[in-house]
């Protein structure tokens, strides 16, 4: 007997019938009952793993994807999903429900696979959103202020970890292609967030190093979504293909800077229209507004809907209500990118990498390799930088070691692609959260570091 049922008749649960086409309408409603215990645990497993991240000084974003994987395939198996080879015996939340309803094996299947959809539609949105917030966070104007230098070491800072990454999985490890390509762009990513939290408790957030590194790390994101959209379009492709690769570059160049560069025409319009209207939303609903329609546009153009969302938050933060807008995001964001990071922490499964199983080691030598690229491909940016005496170069490259969000957005889109293996999908998870971990405390012995080091020149002056 299916007790569910009953008690959601008078739901609106048809709004998810688009996306229920295999569920008969019986079971409709205990679908809609998976969907709000998967966000229970969803948003459990967030706020739990961020305070806990945050009691211990560590981004909050790393406990959320901790608690994802807590609450995931690797440990309490809550939360499972079919893209990563689950079946619903493998969800105790379908266990459960089937065990309340009654359902049939066929029938609890079919309820697995339809809210399995509906959480990871929830999951893009956030990323959706999370894309268009670190667009309105990035301050283009603050490029200037750095120039040429900023450019160069974030210019080393995606090259040199994207090729040695890539080419290092490839004839080492012999990954495919798709798969290497991928990974080689994971390590591209640096955090600003993470990196402009640390600086400003070490007071240098207004150095020439604080500069250089904030600087390159808003380039990073920028050229980082760029070769994100290039590497996801070619693994729906499935192959390397020279013209295809040549045509990504242009088009999501050119789309970011033409909306750009159209950004400037189009603000006025945007706050002439927002000041017209009335009625509650009327600055963020038009803002969704435009971030959902370029989104739509990337896409339409062969493009991650991504990098449409990011391109809206950069031409959005150039309005005359960006901190307005700035806040009123903010709670949208707080209710879906939650589900993102979760979701990305449940479908990894780091058993994979367990060394007592001789088929995993091959995942954990790759994992140690990754890392290995990750922290020396960031860190020797620091000398890309001249002209500059007595900067300290270690405290710049340290600064562009934490991956982050951005990082864990590579491997999101990644994994819902299909492209990753599971060893492979972990060992990047396990970089971003290594790397993350790693930063604040390498950044704060950079800086006292170089604190010795001009306390020593400075003696040595006196001496002589």
């Amino acid at each position: 007997m299916n007790l569910i049922a009953p008690v959601f008749e008078g739901l609106p649960s048809p709004i998810f019938s688009p996306l229920l086409a295999t569920v008969g309408s019986e079971n409709v409603p205990v679908v809609l009952a998976g969907v709000l215990l998967s966000l229970v645990v969803i948003y459990f497993a967030s706020k739990l793993g961020g305070e806990l991240s945050r009691s211990l000084n560590f981004p909050p974003v790393l406990g959320e994807l901790v608690g994802g994987v807590v609450v995931g395939a690797s440990a309490l198996h809550l939360l499972a999903f079919p893209e990563s080879g689950a079946v619903a015996a493998d969800s105790a939340i379908m266990t459960v429900l089937q065990w309340i309803g009654g359902l049939t094996p066929d029938a609890v299947q079919a309820v697995f696979e339809s809210q399995s959809e509906v959480i990871s539609v929830l999951a893009e949105l956030g990323v959706i959103i999370l894309l268009f917030e670190i667009g309105l966070e990035s301050d283009l104007r603050e490029l200037q202020k750095v120039g040429y230098q900023a450019a160069l070491v974030a210019v080393v800072g995606v090259v040199a970890p994207f090729a040695a990454g890539t080419a290092g999985l490839m004839l080492l490890f012999h990954v495919p292609a798709i798969p290497a390509i991928f990974a080689g762009a994971a390590l591209t990513a640096t955090s600003i967030g993470i990196t402009s939290k640390v600086l400003s408790e070490l007071g240098r957030l207004k150095s020439r190093e604080g500069q250089i590194i904030v600087g390159a790390a808003v380039i990073d994101d920028v050229l980082g979504i760029i070769v994100l959209a290039v590497v996801a379009s070619l693994a729906k492709t499935g192959e390397v293909d020279v013209l295809n690769v040549v045509y990504l570059i242009i088009s999501a160049t050119a789309f970011l800077l033409g909306a750009i560069f159209l950004g400037k025409f189009f603000n006025n319009a945007f706050v002439a229209i927002v000041d017209k209207l009335e009625t509650r939303g009327k600055l963020v609903i038009p803002a969704l507004i435009f971030a959902f329609l370029m989104a739509f546009l990337a896409n339409a153009i062969h493009l991650e809907a991504i990098l449409g969302a990011f391109a809206a938050g950069l031409v959005l933060d150039e309005t005359d209500r960006r901190k307005e807008l700035d806040q009123q995001i903010i709670p949208i964001a707080d209710i879906l990118v939650p589900i993102f990071f979760v979701t990305v922490g449940a479908k990894a499964d780091l058993g994979v990498l367990n060394p007592a199983i001789p088929a995993n080691r091959e995942g954990l030598v790759i994992a140690a390799f990754l890392i290995g690229v990750a922290i020396v491909g960031k860190v020797i940016t620091g000398w890309a930088v001249f002209g500059q005496p007595q900067i300290n170069r270690l405290a710049i490259g340290v600064g562009m070691i934490p991956r982050g969000e951005v990082g864990l957005v590579f491997a999101g889109i990644g994994s819902a692609s299909g492209v990753l293996t599971k060893p492979l999908e972990a060992a990047i998870i396990i970089m971003v959260i290594l790397t993350t971990f790693l930063a604040p405390p390498c950044l704060r012995f950079a800086f006292d570091r170089g604190l010795e080091s001009e306390a020593a020149t400075d003696a040595e002056q006196v001496v002589s």
